[in-house]
């Protein structure tokens, strides 16, 4: 099979397309036929050699995919050959033609879905859901702030906000981004590029700020968004790229809380529950998957490249064929 491989850590030169042996499932394993991967930025941390936790080399990226159950391993008796199926996890690395998941990691992929969509799945939605909704604790009829509402886990957030009663807010750094956080039914939207669009979400709130921030880049905004929380608000830190300086005083001020999180550190049976919503979600249409661009396999350089590229609009994913 194809499958890019990763021999060094470095730039995204490194992701190389190669001819590997097929993997074999074993015991609580499946082997899924990738149709659709899904890049996430964690993915180029890996890549680099700067993230946290490290894969020997060499190694095949990737968590997210769909596709279908191409065969099952022994002990396992909720799927079989041919059920379409997303992936949350992956044994071998989903940049591939096949890969070997854990049966704990595959997902049954709706009809009414696409593959792509299937694939925007896995870490954006799981991250949003656990963000938001877990973590944050997000209560129907409060009102949130997403930052970067317009990428993948952006537009997540945005979604499962909406589906959960809560007023949602929006910033984007384009037009074309603030034209898409409102079609997938942000209240309101700001542009991140005014120097005044924190003041404008007190004024949208007149004056008595936001219950939940979902911070995206926190050593950009964290020190502004303590200033806009209602009393009991809560940020919900999804990423950042640096330490920030802030003011305690105005947590005080408000009984303000920050929360972090890594999807890993997710319990087992809170992440059998976030799979279990997204996928009634994506039954129901409440989650709608945006797709940003599509690249082939062989173009995972490019793909690593443009994940990281400001102004993102929606899921960047690989798609078999192309």
């Amino acid at each position: 099979m194809k499958a890019i491989r990763v021999k060094e850590f470095g730039g995204p030169a490194v992701l190389q397309l190669q001819d590997v042996p097929t993997p074999q499932p074993g015991p609580g394993e499946v082997l899924v036929r990738i149709h659709a991967t899904g890049i996430n930025p964690v993915e180029t941390y890996i890549r680099a050699g700067t993230y946290a936790r490290l894969p020997e080399l060499p190694y095949t990226p990737g968590n997210d995919g769909a596709g279908v159950i191409e065969q099952v391993g022994a002990d396992v008796s909720e799927f079989k050959p041919a059920d379409r199926v997303y992936t949350a996890g992956s044994v071998t690395g989903t940049y591939a033609e096949f890969a070997v998941c854990k049966k704990e990691q595959v997902h049954p992929l709706p009809e009414n879905v696409s593959f792509a969509q299937g694939a925007a799945m896995g870490t954006p939605y799981a991250t949003a859901y656990r963000g938001l909704l877990q973590r944050a604790g997000a209560e129907p009829g409060e009102t949130v702030l997403v930052h970067g509402a317009s990428g993948g886990v952006g537009t997540a957030a945005v979604h499962l906000a909406r589906a959960r009663g809560l007023r949602v807010f929006g910033t984007a750094g384009s037009d074309e981004g603030c034209k898409l956080v409102r079609e997938q039914g942000a209240h309101e939207v700001f542009d991140h590029r005014t120097t005044d669009h924190f003041d404008q979400v007190m004024k949208a709130t007149a004056g008595r700020g936001v219950d939940v921030i979902v911070e995206m880049l926190a050593n950009a905004n964290l020190g502004k968004d303590l200033t806009i929380l209602a009393k009991g608000g809560r940020v919900v830190i999804i990423g950042s790229r640096g330490p920030v300086e802030i003011n305690p005083r105005d947590t005080m001020q408000r009984d303000a809380e920050v929360r972090g999180m890594i999807l890993p550190n997710t319990p087992p049976a809170q992440m059998a529950s976030i799979h279990a919503a997204l996928v009634a979600g994506l039954e129901n249409g409440t989650l709608r998957p945006v797709i940003g661009k599509e690249f082939p396999l062989a173009e995972a350089a490019q793909a690593h490249q443009a994940v990281m590229e400001p102004g993102a609009l929606g899921k960047i994913v690989l798609v078999q064929g192309k």
